[in-house]
């Protein structure tokens, strides 16, 4: 069956991998929905943009009327919701924009979704979806070095951030409960991988590292993460939107826990070898030289990990990609694509925008 599916943010990290593999992958037709904040970039879909099955609508999800128009026009079977503000370091600095564009956002997008399902011919109505995706930060941090997040932990979200995506996630579900429309929710943990926005942790390091500047690294940086590759994060998504059940959610992690010193070093050992610092550069020309420790955010969380057995169990999903795999494709491609990211750290790839 060849779905039409509506992503929002697909012009975001984790939003236009979605858009490639769904593209380069699939039959289904895709339509990119994104307002075009600082964090997206149509050059992220341009290896696909060309293909006859997509489109793009520059739509802010906080746009009841604007949204009422993509709907009546591209007739999804399946919305995939990746519209959101996601880095904390911004929304402790300024949580009003995630409270907009997190909850007030998602409840519009909701209702949109609402009216047009409400008006479909039963069948269209049984088959359509609603696709939220979020994050394992609403679960707050792990205490233990062997618990796990699973669907059924009890939320605990330690920043504005995670606080707005805690109840998104209650949004969507409510939705389910109250009119029954097909909602499944996925609570992924840290994604990497190509076309990350600099400023995030990975990007970051690798970026700040090529300049030879400090690498910031919080506290001690013995927070612990799960890593999961986007490409993988990708596909599980697309699993969960057409094979998932409704009202189902479903955790997805990479199996990668990682201190984050561990995975700065790892990116400076990487950078040791594809790119040796010359040696008339500090600390003799190795990286980890210009590792910095910087004083540790509020309420930074400590640990996080995921029990992806659900998906793997009901939906035979499993990541591809090690962290060792992963994080060296991830290396490798900034290497290899300097002219995106400078166009970002320049501000260029804003310039030219359809709403400018």
């Amino acid at each position: 069956m060849v779905n039409r599916i509506l992503v929002t943010g697909g012009a975001g990290f984790i939003g236009s991998a979605v858009i490639r593999h769904l593209l380069g992958d699939t039959p289904h037709e895709v339509a990119n929905l994104d307002k075009l904040s600082y964090a997206g970039n149509l050059e992220s879909v341009a290896l696909v943009e060309d293909s006859s099955r997509y489109r793009f609508y520059q739509v802010d999800i906080y746009n009841g009327p604007a949204l009422d128009a993509v709907f009546d026009e591209f007739q999804p079977t399946a919305v995939m919701h990746l519209a959101a503000e996601s880095h904390v370091d911004r929304s402790i600095d300024g949580p009003s924009v995630f409270i907009q564009t997190n909850i007030v956002g998602t409840y519009t997008l909701l209702e949109a979704a609402r009216r047009y399902w409400n008006a479909l011919v039963p069948e269209a109505k049984t088959a359509f979806r609603f696709h939220h995706i979020s994050t394992d930060e609403v679960y707050g941090d792990l205490e233990g070095t062997d618990d796990l997040f699973t669907e059924t932990t009890a939320y605990a979200p330690s920043s504005p951030y995670s606080a707005s995506k805690a109840c998104s996630d209650h949004l969507a579900r409510a939705w389910q409960r109250t009119y029954g429309l097909p909602t499944l929710v996925t609570n992924c943990s840290n994604n990497y991988g190509p076309y990350h926005f600099p400023e995030k942790l990975i990007p970051h390091v690798i970026l700040n590292a090529l300049a030879g500047k400090p690498l910031p690294v919080y506290g001690d940086g013995s927070q612990i993460r799960d890593w999961l590759y986007v490409e993988d994060h990708a596909r599980a998504l697309v699993e969960v939107v057409t094979r998932g059940q409704v009202g189902e959610t479903y955790n997805i992690g990479g199996h990668n826990e990682k201190r984050n010193l561990e995975v700065v070093e790892t990116i400076c050992e990487l950078l040791d070898e594809l790119v040796p610092m010359s040696v008339d550069r500090q600390q003799a020309g190795s990286y980890k030289g210009l590792i910095t420790f910087v004083k540790d955010r509020p309420g930074h969380d400590l640990r996080y990990a995921i029990d992806a057995s659900k998906i793997q169990r009901e939906l035979g999903w499993v990541p591809q990609e090690t962290f060792e795999s992963g994080i060296r494709k991830t290396v490798q491609w900034y290497l290899d694509n300097r002219e995106w990211w400078k166009r970002v750290l320049s501000g260029e790839y804003q310039l030219g925008r359809l709403g400018a």
